[in-house]
């Protein structure tokens, strides 16, 4: 199992070659031509300041998602593909109002580019984590990058035992590098012909973002919580005892929009006779591809590495594999889903195939409705 992750892992960065951007972002971008583009073409509506030019001078009512690009807490999270794909198209193609139009006629590629780049000046804060960095949600895998987002994911047993397992996430990000993240599991499962139901032990945990740096395309958060005991144990829903969960994430993309995410970390049970402390290693390695230059849809196949090792005497690590397929849903791309199969690879017996899959919510681009 350990060859095969090396191999891969090996191939992966052999094809992560240098092509000058990654994700929409251009390392090539001229900022000064952009102001003399934005200068020209944008302060209408935009507004000197990057925050909206008055309605007495622009001509119209700004409609509700019209940008404040001073705001760095909006701006830093949206990739320049987002950037990109509106200021060619046109609002509307991602969901947003008519009075944008579009400049794919007026302005070339690296142009647009140039304009981004100098958008991005309106922040002035530069701790905040890009969204480039923000990379494509794996299955188990959690990233190192701090979000508004809700996730509902399922897993399916395929074989063995029916039953299924749903989790109910919510991720708050505050301030420029934290994340709060509550976790509510919801057990269904035949036991002897009957079928039962109820919550499992929830998380309620913090995260932070240590490092990150938008040229080297690295992003390192640690992140520590409590699993509460508030299922039911003698159901299997739960271990009976409040767990501290603790673990480091560090994600790598590479400007072939190659990624690589890494999470390590251990569950510390309060009473240990009734639950075993363990260790848990997961990765994720895949590839994004988007059409019309990759502004379009979203496609990002991943295959997932899962490991877990209960630390008592004899114990064995069980690994999993989890090939999958993300793929961005709306056309603001604010909402996603995750498709995938979990094949026990060690220690196979009483260990079930199961189908696994998700639906992310971005709070950050809009509500559940917008931008279809």
């Amino acid at each position: 199992m350990h060859r095969v992750f090396l191999a891969i892992l090996i191939c992966v960065l052999l094809s992560a070659r240098s092509s000058g951007q990654y994700l929409g972002y251009s390392f090539k971008a001229d900022p000064k031509n952009g102001e003399r583009i934005y200068k020209s073409a944008c302060v209408s509506c935009h507004g000197g300041n990057g925050q909206g030019a008055p309605k007495s001078l622009a001509g119209f009512e700004p409609p509700s998602t019209f940008p404040d690009f001073t705001k760095c807490d909006h701006t830093t999270p949206e990739v320049n593909s987002a950037y990109k794909a509106v200021i060619k198209h046109g609002g509307p193609t991602r969901g947003f109002s008519q009075i944008m139009p579009a400049f794919g006629e007026a302005l070339t590629s690296s142009e647009i580019d140039d304009l981004v780049a100098y958008l991005r000046h309106f922040c002035r804060e530069r701790h905040w984590p890009r969204g480039e960095l923000n990379l494509p949600r794996a299955l188990v895998t959690e990233k190192a990058y701090p979000e508004d987002e809700v996730v509902i994911s399922t897993a399916i047993n395929a074989q063995g035992t029916p039953g299924n397992e749903s989790h109910v996430i919510h991720e708050q990000r505050f301030g420029v590098k934290n994340q709060i993240e509550v976790d509510v599991p919801i057990h269904f499962q035949d036991q002897n012909h009957v079928w039962y139901g109820g919550i499992g032990d929830a998380t309620l945990a913090l995260k932070r973002v240590m490092f990150s740096n938008l040229q080297s395309g690295s992003i390192l958060s640690l992140q520590g919580g409590f699993l509460i005991p508030s299922g039911n144990r003698a159901r299997g829903f739960g271990s009976g005892t409040t767990t501290f969960e603790t673990f480091a994430a560090f994600d790598q993309v590479f400007r072939s929009d190659t990624f690589i995410q890494t999470q390590f970390g251990a569950d510390l049970p309060f009473h240990t006779s009734i639950a075993p402390q363990s260790l848990f290693f997961n990765t994720a390695i895949g590839q994004s591809f988007a059409g019309d230059h990759r502004l379009g849809r979203l496609w990002s196949p991943m295959m997932e590495f899962v490991a877990t090792r209960d630390l008592i005497t004899g114990a064995k690590m069980d690994w999993d594999v989890i090939p999958q397929m993300q793929v961005t849903l709306s056309r603001r791309q604010h909402i996603r889903g995750d498709l995938g199969v979990r094949i026990p690879a060690t220690d196979t017996t009483g260990r079930q195939k199961q189908i696994v899959f998700y639906l992310l919510w971005d709070c950050q681009d809009g509500k559940l409705t917008e931008g279809w």
